[in-house]
């Protein structure tokens, strides 16, 4: 199997966190899953890939019979990537392997936003390197079409070990929808994915993440984020789908003045799906702002809604808000919203709410000729449609379409 280079350095202190937990969430037990699979063939024609995967792949957002409306597409199956391709001038899409071969300065970015010893699954990457995916825009570029990317988990029982550099250069503008999923519907697996962002002065990252995985699939990114002068990260993520359990807390760093960071979260937990997820935005520079939106539902499972706002500068502005429907008795929601401020002049808010659909609401509608099961569908379909700044229109397509294709599995 080939490994990704890596210093000496990285892989000693991977070494020496290989069995540091996780600060919160289940700690999942790394020996119970295998750390290889078989080669996959790559495809020079991304619609050759089996019939089954492509179906996978289309539910969360990747095309893959017409690539037209795509600027790039990378896939990786397992631990091999087996399609990656570029329709734009400007834009660069490969495995990282290939792009640390090509670059002699990746390697200044690699665990550059992310730590090695973050945890053991930061560890475990490190030391089990399997590719991942590099996109980059380069400086002034911006891309016309969205760049798409999928992580496809197809053998039972592996750990999927990827690591994705994401770079738009200066005054650069990249749109990326990437999809997570998985080839069976009941086999276990573990997704271990670091992702490291960085958006360099006055350049702009849209990303989209989907996730549908199986009840007895483990989660795990790790995922940071460096924004600099007049930089934007609009970072989107959603899971409808049913998941054994995920964990996650995306973080951003403005370092850069009037640099901008929204993390937007659409979270549906079946029954036995425990999901662990938050976003955390430090506000480094004068006159930084962040927007941290997540909107939950259980209907049956659990869920904890993390948010962290950190305010270290002059003239900085964040915002927290948290809502969250409960559909079943059995389903919890735990909203953990902190701000933190270290000097006057910050404004930072935040707003939280859980309950259930309230009675009258669904009295309104049923006075109007809606069932009981159409007026609570139409209320959950209304508190899921979060309209959300800034996001392209054939992303905002692709986002509504994964609500909208999973509305009638959460009723």
């Amino acid at each position: 199997m080939h490994k990704v280079k890596s210093s000496k350095t990285h892989r000693d202190r991977a070494k020496a966190a290989l069995t540091k937990a996780a600060a919160f969430g289940e700690d999942i037990d790394l020996s119970s899953y295998v750390s290889s699979a078989e080669e996959q063939p790559y495809q020079d024609d991304p619609s050759g890939l089996p019939a089954k995967a492509k179906e996978q792949m289309l539910g969360v957002g990747v095309i893959l019979d017409d690539v037209s409306q795509r600027s790039g597409t990378f896939i990786q199956t397992d631990n091999t990537p087996v399609h990656s391709s570029i329709r734009q001038e400007g834009i660069e899409v490969m495995s990282t392997r290939q792009a640390l071969e090509k670059y002699d300065w990746l390697s200044d970015y690699w665990w550059n936003a992310v730590p090695v010893d973050t945890d053991k699954y930061t560890a475990n990457v490190e030391l089990s390197q399997h590719n991942g995916y590099f996109i980059r825009a380069l400086p002034g570029y911006k891309t016309i079409y969205p760049v798409q990317a999928c992580l496809y988990l197809k053998r039972a029982r592996l750990a999927q070990n990827v690591h994705n550099i994401i770079i738009a250069e200066e005054d650069s503008e990249l749109h990326i929808i990437t999809g997570c999923t998985t080839a069976s519907s009941e086999e276990a697996g573990l997704h271990l994915g670091v992702s490291e962002f960085y958006i360099k002065r006055g350049a702009k990252i849209t990303f989209t993440m989907i996730h549908s995985w199986n009840p007895e699939v483990a989660v795990r990114p790790r995922s940071a984020a460096i924004v600099e002068e007049n930089g934007l990260l609009l970072s989107n993520y959603v899971i409808m789908k049913p998941v054994r359990s995920l964990q996650m807390y995306p973080s951003a760093r403005c370092v850069g003045e009037n640099a901008v960071v929204r993390y937007n979260s659409i979270l549906v937990a079946a029954p036995r799906s425990s999901l662990d997820v938050g976003s955390r935005a430090i506000l480094d520079a004068k006159g930084a702002k962040t927007e941290i939106i997540s909107r939950a539902i259980t209907t049956g499972g659990n869920i904890i809604a993390r948010g962290y706002i950190e305010g270290n500068a002059p003239e900085v502005k964040g915002h927290l808000e948290c809502r969250g429907l409960i559909l079943q008795r059995e389903g919890m929601i735990h909203a953990v919203p902190e701000l933190k401020g270290n000097l006057a002049g910050v404004d930072l808010s935040h707003e939280a709410a859980v309950g259930k659909i309230a009675e009258e609401e669904i009295e309104y509608l049923m006075a109007r000729g809606l069932t009981r099961t159409e007026a609570t569908a139409t209320i959950v379909r209304g508190f899921l449609r979060v309209d959300i700044e800034g996001l392209p229109p054939m992303l905002r397509a692709e986002l509504q379409r994964a609500v909208v294709a999973s509305e009638k599995e959460i009723m």
